[in-house]
């Protein structure tokens, strides 16, 4: 079970690039589709302040709203990758 969520939206590149990092790692998440119509991204609003995609929720590590694709990234590489401590 993991305790990554993606809350996500199909044909976003920004999305893709996070999707991208996670496989990459071999990482296992839920992803969660948002309406395309930002008004209705109500549950994305209230985990992040913004209605933007993607946004990465990781319970375990008390990350509970991380928007912007390049900070997820980084996020990931750093906390999952090959530099993490195990």
């Amino acid at each position: 079970m993991s305790n990554l969520t993606l809350y996500e939206l199909p044909g976003c590149p920004y999305c893709a690039k996070v999707t991208d990092a996670i496989k990459a790692l071999d990482l296992e998440y839920e992803s969660v589709e948002v309406p395309s119509s930002h008004a209705e991204r109500d549950e994305v609003e209230a985990i992040s302040g913004q209605t933007g995609v993607p946004v990465l929720v990781d319970e375990e590590n008390g990350v509970d709203g991380m928007a912007e694709s390049s900070d997820i990234v980084a996020y990931l590489e750093e906390t999952y990758g090959d530099g993490a401590e195990a």
